[in-house]
This record gives C-alpha cells, sequence and structure tokens, in this order.
C-alpha cells in the first residue's frame, strides 16, 4: 500500500465515529492496526482499523518505560506531548502568516 507505519506512531482516524481522534500503533497485523488512546481504547482493548483508515503523522511516540509494563497513563501522555507540540507549532506558524517586520 505504500504507507510506511511503525509501533509507536501516531496516527488520525480518517473514518468511522472516532473520526479526528489520535491514536498510538500498538500493533501492526498485515493491513491492520492495533490503536490505542489510553481512553476509550486501552491498552487492554485496542481499536482494529485498516490502514486506509488512518492518517500517519511524522511523530513516534515514546514507549520506553524504564522497566515497567506500559500503562494507558503513558499513552495519554505520548499523545498529550503530541498535541501540545502540534498546537504550538500551529500557533507559531499563524503569527508568522499574520506579518511582522
Amino acid at each position: 500500500m505504500g504507507l510506511a507505519m511503525t509501533q509507536g506512531q501516531v496516527v488520525f482516524s480518517k473514518a468511522g465515529h472516532d473520526k479526528g481522534s489520535a491514536f498510538v500503533v500498538m500493533k501492526i497485523q498485515d493491513e491492520y492496526l492495533y490503536l490505542a488512546d489510553g481512553r476509550l481504547r486501552t491498552l487492554d482493548k485496542p481499536k482494529k482499523k485498516k490502514l486506509k483508515h488512518v492518517q500517519p503523522t511524522n511523530y513516534i511516540a515514546d514507549l520506553t518505560t524504564d522497566g515497567r509494563a506500559l500503562q494507558d497513563a503513558d499513552i495519554r501522555k505520548q499523545l498529550k506531548l503530541y498535541m501540545d507540540a502540534e498546537k504550538s507549532s500551529n500557533s507559531r506558524l499563524s503569527h508568522d502568516s499574520k506579518g511582522g517586520s
């Protein structure tokens, strides 16, 4: 299909009732991804979604846990870091585009 996905990558849903939601790729199996957001879709019950129904980002979440088991709170934290970074980036872009000397 041409879309290279990796475990830990942040993606957005393009279809379904969760359209527009951010997830972290937990597992890749053939044309399916198993996604978690740490809230509705937990590590115990990830969302199974086809590759063509997600929009990948260039951001890879840091899923290292210093020897302890990965938890839903870790997923929530990584998604928050990504969203805050995007918000900050978009804020800088809008200030730059308003014109300044």
